[in-house]
C-alpha cells in the first residue's frame, strides 16, 4: 500500500501540474481559430478539458490520502510492501471463486445487451434487464441448490 499511495500522490502533483499547463495553453492557443487560420489569437478557458484534468487531481489526491490513512491504521508493513516478503507470506484465502460457473458470462452478456440498449434503442434495454435479474440471482445462488449446495 505503501507504494500505491505514493503512486497516486505522483498522479495527482500530475495531474495538477497538467490542469495548470492546459488552461494556460488554452487561453494563449484556441485551437479553432488555429485550426482555421495561421494567426494565433487569444481566447477563454477551455472549461471540459481544465475540469477534466482537475477532477482527476481531486480523485488521485482523494485515494492517495485514503491509501496513506489505511496504511498507517493497518499498523504494522503488508507483504506487498517489504522487498524480501514472499509470496507465501500474504494471505492464504483471497476468496472463493468457482471456475466452472457460467453465470458470470451470462450476466456480462446480459449487460452487453443492455449497455448496446443505451447506444442503439432503448427498447434493448427492456429485453436485456431480465436476463441480467436471472443471471444476478443464478450466480448469487448457485450454492444453495444442486449438487454443490450447501
Amino acid at each position: 500500500m505503501g507504494a500505491n499511495s505514493k503512486l497516486f500522490w505522483v498522479l495527482a502533483g500530475y495531474f495538477a501540474l497538467l490542469t495548470v499547463v492546459y488552461t494556460v495553453w488554452s487561453v494563449f492557443f484556441n485551437a479553432q481559430p488555429l485550426a482555421s487560420t495561421a494567426s494565433v489569437t487569444g481566447a477563454g478557458i477551455e472549461w471540459v478539458g481544465t475540469v477534466g484534468l482537475a477532477l482527476s487531481a481531486i480523485a488521485s489526491t482523494l485515494i492517495a490520502f485514503y491509501i496513506g490513512r489505511t496504511r498507517k491504521a493497518q499498523g504494522g508493513e503488508l507483504p506487498e510492501d517489504r522487498i524480501d516478503a514472499e509470496i507465501d507470506d500474504g494471505q492464504a484465502e483471497q476468496g472463493f471463486f468457482s471456475p466452472w460457473s457460467w453465470w458470470p458470462v451470462m450476466l456480462a452478456g446480459s449487460l452487453a445487451v443492455v449497455f448496446l440498449g443505451l447506444a442503439v434503442g432503448p427498447w434493448l434495454i427492456f429485453c436485456g434487464v431480465p436476463f441480467v435479474l436471472i443471471a444476478l440471482s443464478g450466480w448469487v445462488y448457485e450454492y444453495y441448490r444442486g449438487f454443490f449446495a450447501h
